[in-house]
């Protein structure tokens, strides 16, 4: 068969470009071509392009008449909604699945750190405070998550193993999915040592019609559904109402889920008891954001999806990819336009 050429912009390492050579058969060419933009690609190169790993740079299919499929190095699509090629018919595939287990344990974090008042005991370590007995217990009290309720919007990959964490720790899951099943999709990446594992179905499934009936039965609510235009501000000033009062916000799904003005009066009047967020509408958080100096708010830049094993799964799933697309398989983690994920 004729070569096949894959172009990837991001920069990765010598190694890992030969590691992923050494996956795929001969007949896969890979160049590396660093860039942000299209314009830094050589016309050339364009032309010759079957397939394209990029993080940023998404050419217009009229220059690149050979392109069939674009792995994106994301999760997301909401980037690209406004390009040529999102309008275009060449495949798209994202990230989903790679960052399951660093996600599902940084929203346990997230509510092990409210349940045992973690905030409060760093302002207290940095303001040399050794409270008398009966504050400590006043204070630092903790709300087991044993027991407690977790609803869980968007239940794909991550959402699942927040589930079987929750569970494993005993708690009560109750997710939110449009897709109105427990089960991933069997044409979504996932990593293999997740694959089985017994503890992932909901307690109670709901569609997303009913996510303000959800909320209002749970002590934490964790965000992990992907941005869309069905999803922007999905989180208003109606669901934070329906939350308890005590419930804690988790997103480490995007900013535009929230409506971040009715979360911060949410947060100001005490609607709701906190709110771990790692994303925003507007990142970085700009210097005058209220969540800066709120005490009932963790904030962190956008690192839940981090991990250490980020690159080996991510050239596991390429690959694997890449010899679907050779041998005529449908590709993992194909984006459906229509739903914008």
């Amino acid at each position: 068969m004729n070569n096949l050429h894959v172009l990837i912009t991001r920069e990765f390492s010598a190694a890992w470009i030969e590691q992923l050579r050494n996956r795929l058969p001969p007949e896969v060419q890979i160049t590396q071509q660093t860039a942000d933009s299209p314009d830094q690609v050589p016309p050339g190169l364009w032309a010759t392009t079957d397939v394209l790993y990029s993080g940023a740079c998404y050419p217009d299919p009229a220059i690149a008449p050979r392109l069939g499929w674009v792995q994106l190095d994301t999760a997301g699509v909401n980037h690209i909604l406004d390009t040529p090629l999102w309008r275009s018919q060449v495949h798209l595939t994202t990230l989903n699945g790679v960052a399951p287990p660093n996600m599902a344990e940084f929203a346990m974090l997230s509510m092990l750190a409210f349940g045992h008042h973690l905030p409060r005991l760093f302002r207290g370590q940095l303001a040399g405070e050794w409270p008398m007995f009966q504050q400590r217990w006043d204070w630092y009290t903790p709300r087991e998550i044993r027991g407690s309720t977790v609803c869980v919007v968007g239940y794909g990959n991550i959402g699942r193993e927040i589930g079987r964490l929750g569970h494993a720790f005993g708690m009560r899951i109750l997710a939110v999915d449009q897709l109105r099943r427990g089960d991933a999709s069997p044409l979504t990446y996932q990593i293999p040592e997740l694959v089985g594992l017994p503890g992932t179905e909901p307690d109670e499934l709901f569609t997303p019609d009913r996510l303000e009936e959800a909320v209002s039965q749970a002590d934490y609510v964790v965000l992990v559904l992907p941005y869309t235009n069905a999803t922007h501000h999905m989180i208003n000033d109606r669901v934070l109402r329906a939350m308890r009062h005590h419930g804690v916000l988790v997103n480490i799904a995007r900013g535009g889920v929230v409506d971040e003005a009715a979360l911060i009066q949410a947060l100001q009047e005490k609607w709701i008891a906190g709110a771990v967020l790692d994303v925003f509408a507007e990142e970085p958080l700009p210097p005058s954001s209220p969540l800066w100096k709120m005490d009932n708010v963790l904030l962190t830049p956008h690192i839940a999806g981090f991990t250490s094993h980020y690159y080996e799964r991510i050239m596991d799933l390429f690959s694997q990819n890449i010899h679907r697309y050779l041998s005529g398989q449908p590709l993992l983690n194909e984006v459906q336009r229509a739903r914008q994920f």
